[in-house]
């Protein structure tokens, strides 16, 4: 394993430990709101201090970007780019499907991810050139081949609402192009599976770099295409993604370009 890949392995377990001590007695975390619908938990925080003490000892000029404390001051080419508990909502509400999930982009570039599910005990690994991993077998992307018969992950927007009318008619427009639509709440795992092959696709608006970074790598290095809406490569700064095998990919991206923020100024 590279010995970056390792020591974000080493933040995430870490991340994990207090994210399952906390599962146990969910009544007595305490919960605030970032703005409508979107919820941050004492578990969240302590999760990212520990994630980027981890990183910090071991790289210490390295730049972060986490979801709770924002872009790092410092300047570098690397950039560890964390969402410590992805799922916060679910977490809240006891359902098990959550998880951490931490990147490391070099110049621009993703070149090592980790995602980690703590309910299943999980760990989706993957380093640029190298391949993905599933607890260290080789996983690949699905190998369907028609839309019409391919599982499909999304996320609704949850933050603006404004946007929820057009999202509507993308659902519709999606739940008759494949066999099914799934919304579980945890946009970095929904990648992890794509990658896994359990799911054959996934598509969200309104996400952050943090809920893809990670995922976007386990997908192409398990085989797979990532890109926003229209098919091209500026999704994290964009804010949308598309992601499947080749195949689903080419068929979910007419679907879903009319809906894309790409030329629209929307950044």
């Amino acid at each position: 394993m590279h010995p970056m890949l390792n020591i974000a392995v080493k933040a995430a377990r870490r991340a994990a430990q207090i994210i399952n001590r906390a599962s146990l007695d969910l009544d007595l975390v305490q919960v605030s709101k970032k703005q409508h619908n979107d919820f941050v938990t004492e578990v969240d925080k302590a999760a990212e201090v520990a994630i980027i003490d981890t990183l910090k000892t071991a790289y210490p000029d390295h730049a972060i970007l986490a979801e709770e404390s924002g872009r790092s001051e410092n300047e570098s080419d690397y950039v560890w780019i964390i969402d410590p508990l992805d799922g916060t909502t679910n977490f809240i509400h006891g359902l098990p499907y959550y998880g951490v999930s931490i990147a490391l982009a070099h110049k621009g570039i993703v070149t090592q991810a980790v995602v980690y599910d703590p309910t299943r005990n999980d760990l989706f690994t993957a380093s640029r050139g190298r391949g993905a991993y599933l607890n260290d077998r080789r996983i690949r992307v699905g190998r369907r081949d028609r839309l019409g018969d391919a599982l499909i992950g999304t996320g609704f927007p949850f933050r603006e609402n404004d946007s929820l009318e057009a999202y509507c008619r993308l659902f519709a427009d999606m739940t008759r192009a494949c066999t099914g639509l799934r919304r579980p709440g945890a946009a970095a795992l929904d990648l992890a599976n794509v990658a896994a092959g359990r799911l054959d696709g996934f598509f969200e608006q309104g996400i952050s770099a943090w809920d893809m970074a990670a995922g976007s790598l386990l997908i192409t290095e398990a085989g797979g295409l990532v890109g926003n809406y229209t098919g091209d490569s500026d999704f994290l700064q964009l804010g949308e993604i598309v992601a499947g095998n080749p195949k689903i990919y080419a068929q979910m991206v007419p679907v879903l370009s009319p809906y894309s923020r790409a030329g629209k100024g929307a950044n």
